[in-house]
């Protein structure tokens, strides 16, 4: 029975990725720029081989870009209004991934491939080289014609309560499940040490460190993050594989053991502790399904969201600025 549920799963999946996303599709350069994907891939896995956080970075731009203006690239512009400039924007990493692929598709492929899309694809791959699954990401993407950094003040953050990130993500289109599965994300990620040192030494201005932190790991938290230290040191979001794509984040959120304050978070509302609990447990339940595939078809779903096509946007030259 397991194995007849597992072939299913797989086959509702195809079907999600091959059929037209907000006017994207699978395999949309096959004929265009044949390389095109197999180009994004080499130059991830080249720079993933030197440096394994760079996964992680380049998923949560691909994120950071979707929430604002929609899939549309417009997280690459650089300038001083730009959306990378915003406050929610910064610490963002994988910038020279994107251009490097982008550089060698130009050269052989000019003015057909997106930088959206680049910045899809690369997003994918990273999670497949940090032994997360993989799948078919639709395309099509054109890139977008404005970078606002004020348009960009309401992404997610780590001081929103479950209340706040779900109308957020409600916003987008987005339900509870692809909230908690997408911030599962989080099991290759890091964070600065700023972003959550408060929840440390003086949560909520009462001197004593956030009561829903487990006492074990407060100590460990407190002598990677000094009271007074660097608020730059990067730390890992899952303390047990930083660089494996797996459910390891979620049971850390169970014992208590989250570092962002939002992720931690979801363990005390009642719909979003099912969820994380169905994951932490990798039990049946909740549909059935399992991480690896719910996160598949969350960012199909989170990478269609009001992207350009047609005769909508440009393809850029370069991906830092428009054409």
């Amino acid at each position: 029975m397991e194995a007849i549920c597992m072939v299913f799963l797989v086959i509702l999946l195809m079907g999600l990725s091959a059929k037209a996303q907000g006017g994207l599709k699978t395999d949309f350069y096959s004929s265009s720029c044949p390389k095109a994907e197999a180009t994004v891939r080499s130059t991830v896995e080249a720079h993933f081989k030197k440096d394994p956080t760079i996964a992680a970075g380049l998923l949560r731009l691909h994120f950071h870009d979707c929430f604002v203006q929609g899939c549309d690239g417009s997280i690459l512009i650089v300038g001083a209004s730009a959306e990378t400039n915003a406050l929610t924007n910064q610490g963002l990493r994988g910038f020279e991934v994107i251009d490097d692929a982008k550089t060698q598709l130009e050269a052989f492929c000019p003015g057909v491939v997106s930088c959206a899309d680049i910045l899809a694809l690369a997003a994918r791959d990273a999670v497949a080289l940090s032994d997360g699954p993989s799948w078919g990401v639709p395309t099509g993407r054109r890139d977008g014609r404005i970078s606002s950094s004020s348009q960009a003040l309401n992404l997610p953050t780590p001081l929103d309560s479950v209340a706040v990130q779900r109308q957020k993500f409600m916003a987008k289109g987005l339900d509870d499940h692809d909230l908690v599965t997408l911030v599962g994300g989080h099991t290759i990620g890091q964070t600065d040490c700023l972003f959550f040192r408060y929840r440390l030494y003086n949560f909520t201005t009462t001197g004593n460190a956030d009561p829903s932190i487990n006492q074990a790991f407060l100590s460990q938290l407190q002598s990677l993050c000094p009271q007074n230290g660097d608020g730059s040191k990067r730390v890992s979001l899952d303390k047990d594989s930083q660089f494996k794509f797996d459910v390891s984040f979620f049971k850390n959120v169970r014992d208590g053991n989250g570092i962002l304050e939002s992720d931690q978070r979801l363990w005390g509302d009642s719909a979003t502790r099912k969820i994380v609990q169905n994951y932490a447990g990798n039990v049946r339940g909740l549909l059935g399904f399992r991480f690896d595939f719910e996160f598949q078809k969350a960012m199909i779903k989170m990478s269609s969201i009001e992207v350009k096509t047609g005769a909508q946007g440009e393809i850029r030259k370069i991906c830092t600025k428009f054409n």
